[in-house]
């Protein structure tokens, strides 16, 4: 037996109408959801976030995040259209591979958390995963004051997967002399690229 959409609906107005809402409040709820990722996902946010758009880990469909121990009971999943409609800046680091300059461009990952509910706090604590399974916890305060991003691009080209992309958690060490004075491998342990997760907690 089939149930009947008309009348699912009016069970669920009155349900709401019990808890003191109604169907114009269930609208206006579902209006300001936040809304699921369209496209293949880059990046997911989970821990001290808001509502989320995606469910629960899978251990079944979530294959990496499980050989990384990710779990969560909520998360905000972000595609490529999600990030690049951020606001952006471009950063020009040395970087280690090759010893140059690059413009690198992004949103900042303050404001990419954000966008996931977080409230930002001074002791929020960032566990920034790589692909390839590095991950390195920062401070709220670091990527403050670091002007941290995520870059999406570098020289005006999409970060590659397979290269150091598709999304990559980076500052300019350039800019700060405590940075600048070490070795160029040294300047990018807090930059884990080919960043996909982030797991977020109150230290």
């Amino acid at each position: 037996m089939h149930n009947h959409p008309k009348r699912d609906f009016m069970k669920l107005a009155a349900r709401s109408a019990a808890l003191g809402l109604g169907a114009s409040a269930l609208a206006a709820q579902a209006q300001h959801a936040p809304k699921a990722a369209k496209g293949p996902v880059l990046l997911t946010v989970s821990g001290r976030i808001g509502t989320g758009n995606r469910q629960a880990f899978d251990p079944q469909l979530d294959q990496l995040m499980g050989k990384h121990q990710v779990r969560f009971d909520k998360a905000h999943a972000f595609d490529y259209d999600a990030i690049t409609a951020l606001p952006s800046v471009t950063i020009h680091p040395t970087l280690e591979y090759d010893a140059k300059k690059h413009a690198l461009k992004g949103p900042l990952f303050s404001d990419v958390m954000k966008a996931a509910g977080v409230t930002w706090a001074a002791n929020l604590s960032f566990l920034v995963r790589a692909i390839d399974g590095y991950g390195v916890a920062i401070s709220a305060a670091e990527i403050t004051s670091r002007r941290f991003i995520i870059a999406t691009h570098i020289d005006d080209a999409p970060l590659a997967l397979g290269g150091i992309g598709p999304l990559w958690s980076v500052y300019e060490a350039d800019r700060f002399p405590d940075m600048a004075s070490k070795s160029l491998k040294e300047r990018f342990a807090l930059c884990p690229w080919g960043t996909y997760h982030v797991d977020v907690s109150a230290g």
